[in-house]
């Protein structure tokens, strides 16, 4: 039985896109094609792989013009911000640098009697299930790779950012990329969960929810299936005493507003020294009020609404809790904020971990921010979270930045930046955030098998 996929623009609420599921069965049989057509995709020459995968890169940045208001409309990013091109070519790029380097052979012993030598094997069909906050980046951090290293890909993009995955697998199809190797699928939850558990897929990487997470892991019990997880996340940021409080100001900030605060990186606690913390705190507010919130296709806004209603009311009630509790917030309703997807950025002081807004995922624009007496404190209260994506320190120090990097409980440890994927980089975390990694060497790792040979060259 079908149902029908609605994305609802958080513009105005209206159906901005909607497309029919498909049935187990023909599902099921999409997946088989895919499985037959990776017979011939993997024995294709590395150096092949990595030109279509790249043209078909290409082919989506010269859609780029069409894209950037396509997503305004899905999830209400600001079309001044220009889309994810950039970052999409600068991951599938490096993806692409080193992928003879990661998928080279290991040999140990090529001698007149034996060669003994582990290779890297493609896994076959990867299912990516990937989130709508950046709907294009999220999904070449494992689609580029996972092509290149020779496996076939099924897509399945979220509801919100529902035409995403026929873009990006149609640039593909159009550069050359064989159609059975990259297919878009959609799927409702259900029909996802029972192909998995039906042992369709030989990789499973999804990102979004800790909930979601729990359900790839139940599906695939029991199948061996490698499944990859990027979760939720309440990075934290710490301002040491001797940080540029100009410059954490901006990036922190930035980093908690920016897309609405929907980011996987993004940073929803501040930790300050108490001796710049009135500083930092009066800049903070400056900042965030000088935002314009409205309409994503005006090019003078540049905080949107967030991607849905649900998203904003969670978002409210994290900040009417924390208010009631004893927070002071320091920014005035927007004159644009209409209870609805179009919500005020706001700063919270005289927070506590007792506040959901301090331990709970926000995934909006709020950021709490909380006087420090020195780094032990700071480190109690950034590793008191249930997650563990990455962490931000400010300081002049790198030695005391990588000590502090060793105690915390993170995938990525920040200095004196944050909100960023480094291609080079594994992308991994601890905790509900997940398990597994993307990108960088590790990144190939993961999206093949070792194979070992062991070759006796002779029979005496």
């Amino acid at each position: 039985m079908t149902t029908t996929l609605k994305c609802i623009s958080p513009i105005d609420g209206s159906v901005y896109a909607e497309r029919e599921t498909e049935e187990f069965k023909y599902a099921k049989f999409n997946v088989a094609q895919a499985l037959a057509a990776n017979a011939g995709w993997r024995l294709t020459p590395l150096e092949d792989r990595i030109r279509l995968v790249m043209d078909g890169v290409r082919r989506l940045g010269e859609l780029n013009d069409e894209i950037v208001p396509e997503l305004a409309h899905m999830m209400g990013r600001p079309v001044r911000y220009g889309g994810e091109f950039g970052g999409v070519n600068e991951r599938a790029s490096y993806m692409a640098e080193i992928a003879r380097g990661a998928l080279a052979d290991t040999v140990l012993e090529d001698s007149d009697q034996f060669r003994r030598v582990i290779k890297r094997e493609p896994h076959g069909v990867v299912l990516v299930v990937a989130p709508w906050n950046y709907p294009y980046m999220t999904a070449i951090n494992t689609v580029a790779p996972a092509l290149i290293a020779g496996n076939s890909v099924i897509l399945k993009h979220a509801t919100q950012t529902l035409l995403v995955g026929e873009r990006m697998v149609a640039a593909f199809i159009e550069a050359g990329v064989p159609e059975l190797v990259f297919q878009n699928i959609f799927l409702d939850h259900s029909t996802t969960s029972a192909l998995i558990a039906d042992n369709n897929f030989d990789f499973v990487n999804f990102t979004g929810s800790v909930g979601g997470g729990k359900a790839m892991e139940q599906a695939a019990a029991g199948t061996f299936t490698g499944v990859g997880l990027e979760l939720g996340g309440k990075d934290p940021g710490y301002v040491c005493e001797d940080a540029d409080i100009d410059a954490a100001v901006d990036t922190l900030i930035d980093g908690a507003m920016f897309n609405s605060g929907q980011c996987c990186c993004g940073i929803e606690r501040i930790y300050v020294h108490e001796c710049v913390y009135d500083a930092f705190v009066e800049k903070a507010v400056e900042v965030v009020k000088g935002y314009k919130l409205g309409n994503p296709l005006d090019p003078e806004t540049t905080l949107g609404p967030m991607a849905n209603m649900r998203f904003a009311e969670e978002v409210r009630a994290q900040i009417a809790e924390a208010v009631a509790m004893g927070a002071k917030a320091h920014i005035p309703t927007f004159a644009e904020d209409d209870g609805g997807a179009y919500l005020t950025p706001q700063i919270l002081t005289n927070v506590n971990h007792n506040m959901r807004v301090m331990r709970d995922e926000s995934f909006g624009p709020v950021v709490g921010i909380m006087k420090v007496a020195d780094d032990s404190e700071a480190l109690e209260l950034m590793n008191d979270s249930e997650f563990g994506l990455t962490a931000s320190i400010w300081t002049q120090d790198v030695e005391r930045a990588e000590m502090l990097g060793s105690i915390l409980e993170t995938g990525t440890v920040f200095m004196n930046r944050a909100d960023y994927l480094d291609p080079a980089l594994c992308w991994t975390g601890c905790k509900n955030t997940g398990r597994g990694g993307a990108l960088s060497t590790i990144g190939y790792h993961n999206l093949t098998r070792p194979k070992s040979y062991h070759l006796k060259k002779v029979t005496k």
